[in-house]
């Protein structure tokens, strides 16, 4: 379980798509006991919950680093470790 991101008390990680049950490239945020999946095109809610504030934080990180996140999936997928991501 790959930690790419942590900032605002949220942890970013992604997975391969072995490891989940979904089929779009995502990622998954945390924040306490609250986790969402997040698809990566556009940067949007798959499923899951977060409150209301670290949901836009996500998102705008999200927006911010579209293109990181797209090539940590690539990685992720090819079996290469992803790269950091800073935060917001």
């Amino acid at each position: 379980m790959p930690l790419i991101a942590q900032f605002r008390g949220i942890s970013v990680y992604m997975y391969t798509e072995r490891d989940t049950p979904h089929h779009l490239p995502h990622f998954h945020a945390y924040y306490g006991e609250h986790l969402a999946s997040f698809v990566l095109t556009p940067p949007g809610l798959l499923e899951g919950a977060l409150p209301r504030a670290q949901l836009r934080f996500v998102l705008a990180w999200a927006e911010l680093h579209e293109v990181e996140i797209k090539e940590n999936w690539r990685r992720v997928q090819a079996g290469l470790p992803p790269q950091r991501i800073p935060g917001i």
